[in-house]
């Protein structure tokens, strides 16, 4: 269903996958991926969006270390590269080459020039940072990582946000979940989820702690807020 394509930035270019709705224009999503790059969950979850009328693209984040990356979360050899690559992600360039994505895709022949953002795990976060530091037009974060140090930020945000976090998250413990709560429940743009009893990754198809009752749920909050947002 997808193709390649290129995204140039002056720092060199980078490789998204596309995936095109049936309509010859309409609204698009960028897809943000966890941390194991542009792999077989971030390429379904794409080509989902463009089943429901959405022009969606997921850029490969990760080009800068190296391009390409393509893992599972199945073995404990891929955990560790994947926390490497965390480890070594730079997030302020990343959000950069999520910018340039938007403009990309905007200029899109296939975009009626709505673009809304959806990030998982480390694109969680950067959908967060898409949000406060973009010209997205709406973004959604599902169990973002490392949220909690970022809310400052939330008085830059003017365009619509929702967060889905998980409240048993072993990587968004209660006491980073109820700073992220007490600083953005207020804000006239943020819409919060919480999901009692989930994991991290609850809506990873196929992960350990997936739930397909809340994934379904989450999805149909994100598709309702996009629908809201961006058409």
């Amino acid at each position: 269903m997808g193709e390649r394509i290129n995204i140039k930035t002056p720092n060199g270019e980078f490789s998204a996958y596309v995936a095109r709705p049936s309509a010859a224009k309409a609204p698009a999503v960028v897809v943000i991926q966890e941390i194991f790059g542009v792999n077989q969950v971030m390429r379904d979850i794409t080509d989902g969006l463009a089943s429901q009328g959405y022009l969606a693209i997921c850029p490969d984040l990760f080009w800068r270390i190296e391009p390409g990356i393509d893992i599972t979360d199945k073995s404990e050899a891929e955990w560790k590269r994947a926390f490497e690559l965390f480890n070594a992600f730079d997030v302020d360039a990343g959000v950069k080459d999520i910018q340039a994505t938007i403009k990309t895709i905007r200029a899109d022949a296939g975009c009626d020039g709505k673009v809304g953002a959806v990030g998982f795990c480390l694109g969680g976060q950067l959908a967060f940072l898409t949000a406060t530091r973009t010209d997205v037009d709406a973004a959604v974060s599902y169990y973002g990582v490392g949220l909690e140090n970022r809310v400052p930020e939330a008085e830059k945000l003017t365009r619509p946000l929702l967060l889905h976090i998980a409240e048993e998250d072993q990587f968004v413990p209660k006491e980073a979940q109820a700073v992220i709560i007490a600083a953005l429940k207020d804000h006239p743009q943020v819409e919060i989820h919480t999901y009692p009893g989930r994991d991290h990754a609850f809506a990873r198809e196929g992960g350990e702690h997936y739930d397909e009752a809340d994934a379904k749920l989450a999805g149909g909050r994100s598709l309702q807020f996009f629908k809201r947002t961006i058409g």
